[in-house]
């Protein structure tokens, strides 16, 4: 065989090989166990009609799952902690049930909750754990903050996270 010819057959092997491997490794993570979505926050101020939406689709009925509120801040949040109207529609509803709930974004001694870079923050705070959803289909969470100030000033991000639960 010429050398030219035996340079290309060891090319294409090579290129057909990575393909191979590319290809196993790639539906080795088709299972996604966790989703995360975040919506901007214009201008850093959240009024009261700025109620960012999460859809995600669940096909496993089976396995339990966490879910998590996001929210990132900068340090000059004004209050220990923030109330939210979460509001969910199931696959098939055509309404919302809506539930309040307090995330609290400080401890005892006012350090911040969460992780935190200079003087940006974020905390993701369980709401649900361990829970089955019961019919397969598109979900959809609705986020509203319901605290006295409209606006409320510094909070940079909210969104939500699914994850599996381990079990």
């Amino acid at each position: 065989m010429k050398p030219l010819q035996r340079l290309h057959n060891l090319a294409h092997s090579f290129l057909f090989g990575s393909l191979i491997i590319f290809s196993v490794l790639l539906g080795s993570c088709s299972s996604i166990d966790a989703f995360e979505k975040n919506a901007e926050i214009p201008k850093h101020q959240w009024t009261y009609d700025f109620q960012p939406e999460v859809e995600f689709n669940i096909t496993d009925t089976v396995s339990t799952y966490n879910v998590l509120v996001t929210l990132r801040h900068t340090d000059a949040y004004a209050y220990k902690n923030i109330w939210l109207f979460l509001s969910t529609r199931q696959p098939g509803d055509s309404t919302f049930q809506k539930e309040r709930f307090e995330l609290t974004l400080q401890d005892q001694e006012g350090k911040w909750i969460g992780t935190g870079m200079s003087d940006i923050w974020e905390v993701r705070y369980p709401l649900f754990n361990n829970i089955r959803f019961t019919r397969q289909g598109t979900y959809t969470i609705r986020l509203q903050q319901t605290m006295r100030d409209n606006p409320l000033l510094h909070v940079m991000n909210a969104g939500v996270r699914i994850e599996k639960a381990k079990s």
